[in-house]
């Protein structure tokens, strides 16, 4: 069974500091048996992160569209999952007002980094938290999942402008804790590309960005949102078709050399 302190011993291995910002993206069921469930993964991540930020994707992209298009942040369930879920409701976090997008931040500074979530116009934003993944140089862990569950690439998808992702304009209305209302134009990503990214796999370990643990009963998949940016922005800029289109490989000549 996982517990917190093997979580701990866990994060002190990979070297990640306990004033780190750390995002994971979760299969609970390829962990394994964890202490406490739900809430016991999230306990162990959040009491070792005292002086970081501790971050859980709780996405609603599924269940807030044009035919039901109210985010109300106290009670629209995540439709990605058990940890999401119970992530979105915890007391000691914040979620964030993004009404497709949004993430729980347990730390000190939990309320600063999802300040502004509510202006999202496209899902990943120039300046809301899932760019500001980069300024932090946040660790991304994929926790029995693979880069198809990387939300931050969609964010480096519109720092690099990527064409043909984001759909028509929609009117969305978020709810925020006070029950306070707000209309927003918002646009969605228009078709599914996220099962693309395993694309990036090849690239990425030839390069030793991702680096691979165990936790529990899963593989964990590492990285640094700072290097996984520089390596994808130099793919794209190397590129003069959509390489998440379909499933294809990367030309080493799009990533190797200066």
């Amino acid at each position: 069974m996982l517990t917190k302190v093997d979580i701990h011993d866990f994060l002190i291995k990979n070297n990640i500091k306990k004033s780190d910002t750390v995002l994971i993206h979760t299969s609970m069921r390829a962990l394994g048996e964890v202490e406490g469930g739900c809430d016991g993964l999230i306990d162990g991540f959040a009491s070792y992160l005292t002086d970081g930020l501790f971050l859980v994707p709780t996405h609603t992209w599924a269940n807030v569209n044009k035919n039901q298009p109210i985010y109300d942040v106290r009670s629209t369930v995540p439709c990605i999952g058990a940890l999401p879920t119970v992530a979105a409701f915890r007391k000691d976090g914040i979620r964030s007002l993004h009404p497709t997008h949004s993430l729980a931040a347990f730390g000190k500074r939990a309320a600063e980094f999802v300040r502004g979530e509510e202006f999202a116009t496209p899902p990943c934003f120039l300046g809301g938290a899932w760019s500001r993944l980069y300024e932090e140089d946040a660790k991304i862990l994929l926790l029995g999942v693979g880069l198809d569950k990387n939300t931050y690439i969609h964010a480096i998808d519109e720092m690099v402008d990527a064409p043909g992702k984001l759909s028509e304009q929609k009117q969305l209305t978020i709810i925020d804790y006070d029950g306070n209302s707000r209309d927003v134009i918002y646009r969605s990503h228009s078709h599914p590309t996220s099962q693309y990214f395993v694309n990036y796999q090849k690239p990425l370990d030839t390069l030793g960005v991702l680096s691979y643990s165990k936790l529990g009963d899963a593989t964990v998949t590492m990285m640094g949102a700072r290097e996984l940016t520089h390596v994808l922005k130099k793919i794209w800029s190397n590129t003069n078709y959509d390489i998440t289109e379909s499933y294809n490989e990367i030309p080493e000549s799009y990533y190797m050399g200066d």
